[in-house]
């Protein structure tokens, strides 16, 4: 004797478009037809244009990075003598022992860290 009729529910998945067929008495996914692929251009010169811009794009990131290094050199050293200067205006302090000299070893002694 043949079953009876099986119920089966056609759904489209709101988020992509998709068709599915669900059984309705289990819940399981029959079959499943896939949206039809939407076009990125409307037609073949737009996709040349598009790909001309993102040409543009990548020479326009690419000269940057170039002026970028070619700048590098001098920024590094603008810093580097910045930093040197600096160094040497600053007034240095004698170490002794682990601990910097400024006359004030009362409060090591104290401790017994000497």
């Amino acid at each position: 004797m043949a079953k009876a009729k099986e119920r089966i529910l056609e759904v489209a998945c709101p988020d992509c478009g998709a068709m599915l067929k669900v059984d309705a008495a289990t819940g399981v996914v029959v079959s499943h037809t896939p949206a039809p692929r939407k076009r990125m251009f409307e037609d073949l010169e737009t996709a040349a244009k598009a790909m001309r811009e993102q040409n543009e794009r990548k020479e326009s990131i690419f000269r940057q990075s170039v002026e970028a290094e070619k700048n590098k050199e001098d920024l590094l050293e603008r810093r580097f003598a910045e930093a040197l200067r600096k160094a040497k205006e600053a007034p240095t302090t004698a170490v002794w022992g682990g601990r910097r000299d400024n006359g004030d070893c009362a409060a090591y002694h104290v401790r017994g860290r000497v």
